[in-house]
Protein backbone atom coordinates (compact mmCIF):
# COMPACT_ATOMS: atom_id res chain seq x y z
CA UNK A 1 0.00 0.00 0.00
CA UNK A 2 1.39 3.39 -0.96
CA UNK A 3 1.40 6.44 1.26
CA UNK A 4 -1.24 8.02 -1.00
CA UNK A 5 -3.52 5.07 -0.30
CA UNK A 6 -3.23 5.68 3.44
CA UNK A 7 -3.25 9.46 3.60
CA UNK A 8 -5.41 10.66 0.69
CA UNK A 9 -9.07 9.91 0.16
CA UNK A 10 -10.02 8.14 -3.05
CA UNK A 11 -11.47 10.63 -5.58
CA UNK A 12 -14.01 8.08 -6.86
CA UNK A 13 -15.22 7.48 -3.30
CA UNK A 14 -15.43 11.23 -2.65
CA UNK A 15 -17.47 11.71 -5.83
CA UNK A 16 -19.85 8.91 -4.84
CA UNK A 17 -20.25 10.20 -1.30
CA UNK A 18 -20.75 13.77 -2.53
CA UNK A 19 -23.37 12.72 -5.06
CA UNK A 20 -25.28 10.55 -2.60
CA UNK A 21 -25.25 13.33 -0.02
CA UNK A 22 -26.46 15.91 -2.54
CA UNK A 23 -29.23 13.53 -3.71
CA UNK A 24 -30.31 13.04 -0.09
CA UNK A 25 -30.16 16.79 0.55
CA UNK A 26 -32.23 17.42 -2.57
CA UNK A 27 -34.93 15.11 -1.22
CA UNK A 28 -34.78 16.78 2.19
CA UNK A 29 -34.98 20.26 0.66
CA UNK A 30 -37.89 19.28 -1.59
CA UNK A 31 -39.81 17.82 1.36
CA UNK A 32 -39.33 20.89 3.55
CA UNK A 33 -39.99 23.24 0.60
CA UNK A 34 -43.31 21.50 -0.10
CA UNK A 35 -44.21 21.81 3.59
CA UNK A 36 -43.31 25.52 3.64
CA UNK A 37 -45.04 26.28 0.33
CA UNK A 38 -48.30 24.36 0.86
CA UNK A 39 -49.98 26.94 3.16
CA UNK A 40 -49.34 29.59 0.47
CA UNK A 41 -51.01 27.39 -2.16
CA UNK A 42 -47.72 26.56 -3.87
CA UNK A 43 -45.58 23.49 -4.44
CA UNK A 44 -41.82 23.46 -4.07
CA UNK A 45 -41.47 23.54 -7.87
CA UNK A 46 -43.88 26.49 -8.23
CA UNK A 47 -42.02 28.35 -5.48
CA UNK A 48 -38.70 27.65 -7.21
CA UNK A 49 -39.89 29.03 -10.56
CA UNK A 50 -41.58 32.07 -8.99
CA UNK A 51 -38.46 32.71 -6.92
CA UNK A 52 -36.33 32.72 -10.06
CA UNK A 53 -38.37 35.57 -11.58
CA UNK A 54 -38.89 37.70 -8.47
CA UNK A 55 -35.82 39.87 -9.14
CA UNK A 56 -36.56 40.25 -12.87
CA UNK A 57 -38.64 38.61 -15.58
CA UNK A 58 -36.85 35.78 -17.40
CA UNK A 59 -37.53 33.54 -20.39
CA UNK A 60 -38.31 29.91 -19.58
CA UNK A 61 -34.90 28.86 -20.95
CA UNK A 62 -33.15 31.29 -18.57
CA UNK A 63 -35.08 29.93 -15.59
CA UNK A 64 -34.18 26.37 -16.62
CA UNK A 65 -30.46 27.26 -16.88
CA UNK A 66 -30.49 28.97 -13.48
CA UNK A 67 -32.21 26.00 -11.84
CA UNK A 68 -30.31 23.28 -13.70
CA UNK A 69 -33.44 21.55 -15.02
CA UNK A 70 -35.00 21.08 -18.44
CA UNK A 71 -36.77 23.86 -20.28
CA UNK A 72 -39.78 21.56 -20.73
CA UNK A 73 -40.16 21.10 -16.96
CA UNK A 74 -40.05 24.86 -16.40
CA UNK A 75 -42.47 25.44 -19.28
CA UNK A 76 -45.08 23.14 -17.70
CA UNK A 77 -44.76 24.90 -14.34
CA UNK A 78 -44.76 28.38 -15.92
CA UNK A 79 -47.95 27.58 -17.83
CA UNK A 80 -49.62 26.37 -14.60
CA UNK A 81 -48.53 29.51 -12.75
CA UNK A 82 -49.97 31.69 -15.52
CA UNK A 83 -53.18 29.63 -15.59
CA UNK A 84 -53.59 30.15 -11.83
CA UNK A 85 -52.87 33.87 -11.98
CA UNK A 86 -49.57 33.64 -10.09
CA UNK A 87 -47.43 34.68 -13.06
CA UNK A 88 -47.86 36.26 -16.48
CA UNK A 89 -46.05 36.22 -19.78
CA UNK A 90 -44.86 39.53 -21.16
CA UNK A 91 -43.14 40.44 -24.43
CA UNK A 92 -39.40 39.89 -24.60
CA UNK A 93 -37.66 42.72 -26.46
CA UNK A 94 -34.65 40.45 -27.08
CA UNK A 95 -36.63 37.57 -28.60
CA UNK A 96 -40.07 37.79 -30.17
CA UNK A 97 -41.13 34.18 -29.50
CA UNK A 98 -39.49 33.56 -26.09
CA UNK A 99 -41.77 35.54 -23.78
CA UNK A 100 -40.63 36.61 -20.32
CA UNK A 101 -42.24 35.11 -17.22
CA UNK A 102 -43.00 37.58 -14.44
CA UNK A 103 -44.79 37.10 -11.12
CA UNK A 104 -48.17 38.74 -10.60
CA UNK A 105 -49.13 40.48 -7.36
CA UNK A 106 -50.78 37.21 -6.29
CA UNK A 107 -47.57 35.29 -7.05
CA UNK A 108 -45.46 37.75 -5.06
CA UNK A 109 -47.93 37.55 -2.16
CA UNK A 110 -47.80 33.74 -2.20
CA UNK A 111 -44.00 33.73 -2.06
CA UNK A 112 -44.08 36.42 0.63
CA UNK A 113 -46.35 34.14 2.69
CA UNK A 114 -43.56 31.56 2.82
CA UNK A 115 -41.01 34.00 4.23
CA UNK A 116 -41.72 33.47 7.98
CA UNK A 117 -41.39 29.68 7.75
CA UNK A 118 -38.32 30.00 5.56
CA UNK A 119 -36.70 32.40 8.04
CA UNK A 120 -37.50 30.10 10.96
CA UNK A 121 -35.92 27.13 9.19
CA UNK A 122 -32.83 29.18 8.33
CA UNK A 123 -32.48 30.20 11.98
CA UNK A 124 -32.80 26.57 13.14
CA UNK A 125 -30.17 25.41 10.64
CA UNK A 126 -27.79 28.22 11.61
CA UNK A 127 -28.24 27.26 15.26
CA UNK A 128 -27.64 23.57 14.51
CA UNK A 129 -24.60 24.07 12.27
CA UNK A 130 -23.23 27.26 13.77
CA UNK A 131 -23.22 30.37 11.63
CA UNK A 132 -19.64 30.01 10.39
CA UNK A 133 -20.11 26.32 9.46
CA UNK A 134 -23.39 27.21 7.73
CA UNK A 135 -21.61 29.92 5.70
CA UNK A 136 -18.77 27.49 4.87
CA UNK A 137 -21.27 24.83 3.79
CA UNK A 138 -22.87 27.27 1.37
CA UNK A 139 -19.46 28.32 0.05
CA UNK A 140 -18.36 24.72 -0.53
CA UNK A 141 -21.64 23.72 -2.21
CA UNK A 142 -21.42 26.75 -4.52
CA UNK A 143 -17.79 25.89 -5.32
CA UNK A 144 -18.73 22.25 -6.04
CA UNK A 145 -21.44 23.44 -8.44
CA UNK A 146 -18.97 25.79 -10.16
CA UNK A 147 -16.46 22.93 -10.50
CA UNK A 148 -19.11 20.67 -12.05
CA UNK A 149 -19.92 23.44 -14.55
CA UNK A 150 -16.22 23.90 -15.30
CA UNK A 151 -15.54 20.25 -16.10
CA UNK A 152 -18.76 19.74 -18.01
CA UNK A 153 -21.23 16.96 -17.55
CA UNK A 154 -19.62 14.19 -19.60
CA UNK A 155 -17.91 11.58 -17.40
CA UNK A 156 -15.05 11.05 -19.90
CA UNK A 157 -13.77 14.66 -19.90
Amino acid sequence: MTERDVSAPDPADMLSRSALTVFRLNGQFLTVADELAAPAGLTAAWWQVLGAVLPQPLPVSGIARAMGITRQSVQRIADLLVERGLAAYEPNPAHRRAKLLTPTAAGRAAVHGITPGHAALATRLARELGESDFAETVRVLERLSEAMDAIGHRPDR
